[in-house]
């Protein structure tokens, strides 16, 4: 099964992801196509990274990954090889930000020097298929040495407090922190709290934790924690982060009280 998945920062609308995608099946015939995520924000890494990082352990062994964020760089592109899946990429940082305890093995693309304005469709698809086919990374690629590293912030904690961040806000307007519900646990101890969603909000304090949306009546506010066990602020039937006026990187703290 050549599973080959594509997350890149095109329009639906632009001719890039039907010419990646004829390409991958003119070398690959075989080859099962998987949209992961289009129309990310151009050069978005945080928003790409929160996909792939929560998207990838779900694929079996062997798949291809083609990322296409920045994928324009001075450096050799990347080849990752991490828990039997590969990963096409730029090397731009976001390889830390997907695996914050780092790769398992980084390689980078063995090819000419020829310039090219379009590498993921001249550089990561032949690559992609060619691993897809069967093909050994060290017959594609050489040992990376050095990668550009990013890594994801952390909630700031303090004694009785914890300051997080907002690292995604879904199409529903739900508005994902990088709060782990096991910091929140850790930290509160059990004591009552509140959560304060934005910078000196004092309209909207949050002092409960649902385990369902549905148990806010709709229109209201709420807070739980999702299948990814990261805090997430929600209204029932309504946009969280538009009407709190979210977005990527606002702040969102927790105060435990004694």
């Amino acid at each position: 099964m050549n599973i080959i998945t594509l997350t890149t920062d095109w329009h639906q609308r632009d001719y890039y992801i039907g010419a990646v995608k004829g390409k991958i099946l003119s070398l690959c015939p075989n080859a099962r196509i998987v949209d992961i995520a289009h129309n990310i924000p151009p050069f978005h890494h945080q928003k790409a990274a929160f996909i792939l990082r929560n998207i990838w352990t779900h694929y079996p062994k062997g798949t291809v990954h083609i990322i296409g964020i920045q994928a324009e760089s001075k450096e050799k592109p990347l080849i990752i090889q991490h828990s039997e899946q590969y990963f096409i990429m730029a090397d731009s940082g976001l390889a830390g930000m997907i695996f914050p305890d780092g790769p398992e093995e980084v390689y980078r693309i063995s090819s000419d020097n020829e310039e090219t304005l379009f590498p993921v469709l001249d550089r990561f698809v032949p690559v992609a298929c060619a691993l897809a086919s069967g093909k050994k990374l060290k017959d594609i690629g050489q040992p990376a040495g050095e990668l550009k590293t990013t890594h994801p912030v952390r909630p700031a904690i303090e004694e009785g407090f914890i300051t997080g961040l907002v690292i995604y806000i879904d199409s529903y307007g739900n508005v994902i922190t990088n709060i782990t519900k096991d910091t929140f646990e850790r930290v509160g101890e059990g004591r009552p709290f509140e959560i304060h969603p934005g910078t000196g909000s004092i309209l909207y304090r949050i002092t409960h934790l649902n385990k369902h949306y549905y148990e806010t009546p709709p229109g209201d506010i709420l807070a739980l924690f999702n299948s990814l066990d990261l805090l997430e602020i929600a209204i029932y039937h309504g946009n969280a982060g538009e009407l709190l006026g979210l977005d990527i990187n606002s702040t969102i703290r927790i105060i435990f009280k004694k």
